[in-house]
């Protein structure tokens, strides 16, 4: 069936224009003023702005995390995407102990089966990464996954070591794949947690107290590090502040394969945020920084020094029936539905 969407501004990644759009079969046949519409079911989308599917590179659904599951399934969150403007997206397998990797993707297939709507791809965690789960690594390309990911953080659940974050860099970089990273100094963050714990600093604020911006910083340079002695091209997710960016920028202009992403959370949402009433709303992992963070981001994005925007979409219940027994608060936000809107206003911050 013909369709022609008539009267939209198109944007594209070099410009902006009104045109009418023909789609024939799923694909965009035709683009020019005034096409004609004789046999062709009419959208009018007078006033409104025409843009390809979004892909969001990171999301959660799913997800088992401390005690608890995202409340968001494939089906509700790919809806969501798509109210949003997202047409794909990737998330993760997450690797639990003594699991091969492949039973790991089969795993979140099996959670997408009969509720996917949208096309999908995964990436894999690994978070137990024995002999065998080495040699295992270059098999998964051949079933469609080309990037790992490892934690530096969630001590005792997720995080590895630099000897093992190490070696599955060097396994990657002969199977031409992708390493993300989580880049936080989870040993101290457990620290803080401990302390702040045992002296009763419980309120919400005090996530983002033991989740210093330098603990950030820290672990990413030196993934970056490892990164450039294993050969191996590194993605750092879900980058916070300042100061870890300020890595990232070290390490690109010496000529080494890293790139950062950052999230709509990290680019509006400040540490004011969590002093509210309803301040757990506003807690994730890594946290919420200051206004001069969100700013600073802003410019980076600008300037290409941080190459991605994605969701890291992991949503709990607010309503007490999902308590996560982690540093008590709910460590993940929902951002499926408004990234796109969030960020479709680029004169707030002249950015294009």
């Amino acid at each position: 069936m013909r369709t022609i969407i008539k009267g939209g501004t198109v944007i594209t990644a070099a410009d902006t224009f009104a045109a009418d759009l023909l789609l024939e079969g799923g694909r965009i046949a035709q683009m020019g003023a005034d096409l004609p519409a004789a046999g062709a079911r009419v959208v009018d989308a007078g006033g409104m702005l025409l843009l390809p599917g979004g892909i969001d590179v990171h999301t959660h659904l799913e997800l088992p995390f401390f005690g608890t599951v995202a409340s968001d399934d494939f089906y509700t969150g790919q809806r969501a995407a798509v109210f949003g403007g997202t047409t794909s997206h990737i998330d993760f397998a997450i690797q639990h102990k003594g699991e091969s990797l492949h039973q790991a993707v089969e795993n979140w297939q099996h959670k997408a089966q009969d509720k996917a709507v949208i096309d999908y791809g995964l990436h894999v965690a690994i978070t137990d990464l024995n002999d065998t789960v080495m040699a295992e690594i270059p098999s998964l390309v051949s079933a469609g996954v080309t990037t790992l990911k490892l934690f530096q953080a969630y001590k005792g659940v997720y995080q590895v070591d630099d000897a093992t974050l190490f070696r599955a860099m060097l396994k990657a970089a002969e199977a031409g794949m992708l390493v993300m990273v989580h880049c936080e100094n989870g040993d101290v963050i457990d620290f803080m947690i401990r302390d702040n714990v045992a002296h009763g600093r419980l309120a919400t604020e005090y996530h983002a107290r033991s989740h210093p911006a330098w603990a950030e910083a820290e672990a990413s340079l030196r993934a970056i590090a490892l990164a450039g002695i294993a050969g191996a091209p590194l993605y750092i997710v879900h980058m916070t502040c300042a100061e870890s960016v300020d890595q990232l920028r070290y390490g690109r202009a010496r000529g080494l394969p890293v790139m950062g992403e950052t999230c709509p959370q990290y680019l509006f949402f400040t540490t004011d945020n969590l002093r509210q009433p309803d301040g757990a709303k506003y807690v994730c992992s890594p946290p919420v920084r200051t206004a001069a963070d969100n700013d600073y981001l802003w410019q980076a994005l600008s300037a290409g020094h941080l190459q991605v925007v994605a969701t890291d979409h992991c949503p709990f219940l607010f309503d007490g029936t999902q308590a996560i027994k982690y540093e008590g608060e709910t460590t993940r936000s929902p951002a499926r539905n408004s990234a796109r809107r969030l960020l479709q206003n680029p004169e707030r911050h002249a950015w294009h």
